[in-house]
């Protein structure tokens, strides 16, 4: 079981919109830290085994309003780790902006939230060409769905600029800009190569993040400092290696020939994703953070050993 080694956490209420992959991850570990845990999913089934862990568990569409009157406001925390669901555009507009705005209008009318923590995506940022890309980089210019996660981040970052209140209902945010998720699961890239074929180049720079790497980030900052508030942060590991060299090392970990590379995009995606390192510096420096899977090769080497154990 997580414990909570000071205490700080225990007996507080943690509130998580989208407990999904990484959400239902997070409420998981807030019950072994002793915390009230409330939850917000889409899926009835989820819904249903994070009740059984002793969370309140309600089940709704975030961007509707029905489900304020249902859930009491005032958390000490506020996680909004919803994902797109599939919908193409609409459901990228509907989950992250219109979900965003749902959130701040439940806690402006039910009672202010404490710390709140907003998951969203390094894809916001549309540098190419093997730069280091930090969280001074500018953003936009990235795609549809990348301006659609750039105005769920509106409200937070420029309240007064926005439908929202100019005082927003927290007492201080974080949005979490996220690499690629890979994790117990979910991993998309080790299918590819069973499969022997790759999307994208090899020659361009994978920026992945382990699921649990990300919930510790989101601990992170819930348990910053006061002084520290108001930030935005990359979650990427240390690695940022080549998707050739990536795709060889799974291959030789699997017994299996090196996949070919497509150069097309992902399944779902209109672009290749751009050749860039994300930088993690802030989030070490700021909050102390340092990632348990720090390359691709830990994190994969666990996944693979577990497998193996199936």
């Amino acid at each position: 079981m997580l414990t909570d080694a000071h205490g700080f956490f225990r007996g507080k209420r943690l509130v998580v919109f989208g407990a999904g992959y990484v959400g239902g991850e997070l409420a998981r570990q807030a019950l072994a830290r002793g915390m009230q845990v409330t939850t917000l999913t889409r899926n009835a089934e989820r819904a249903a085994a994070l009740a059984a862990l002793g969370a309140e568990a309600i089940v709704a569409d975030l961007a509707g309003d029905g489900w304020h009157g249902r859930m009491a406001g005032g958390a000490e925390f506020v996680a909004n780790c919803v994902s797109a669901g599939g919908g193409g555009i609409e459901g990228y507009r509907r989950s992250y902006v219109e979900g965003m705005a749902s959130i701040l209008a439940w806690a402006q009318v039910r009672g202010a939230a404490g710390t709140m923590v907003y998951t969203s995506s390094t894809s916001v940022y549309p540098q190419d060409g093997g730069v280091t890309v930090d969280e001074t980089a500018p953003t936009g210019g990235a795609g549809a769905r990348a301006q659609l996660l750039l105005e769920a981040e509106r409200p937070l970052r420029a309240p007064g600029k926005t439908a929202a209140a100019a005082v927003l209902p927290c007492s201080r945010w974080f949005i979490l800009r996220l690499a690629g998720i890979y994790g117990p699961g979910r991993h998309h890239l080790l299918e590819q190569v069973r499969a022997g074929e790759m999307a994208g180049r090899s020659d361009y720079h994978l920026n992945l993040i382990h699921r649990d790497d990300i919930v510790a980030a989101m601990w992170s900052a819930f348990g910053a400092p006061p002084v520290v508030a108001n930030e935005i942060f990359n979650v990427a590991d240390d690695g940022a290696a080549l998707k050739g060299v990536v795709a060889a090392w799974l291959a030789a970990q699997t017994g299996l020939p090196a996949p070919r590379f497509t150069g097309e995009p992902a399944v779902g995606r209109r672009t290749v994703t751009p050749d860039r390192i994300i930088a993690n510096t802030k989030l070490k420096t700021k909050l102390g953070w340092r990632p348990r899977y720090p390359t691709f090769r830990e994190g994969y080497k666990e996944i693979l050993t577990a497998n193996e154990r199936e």
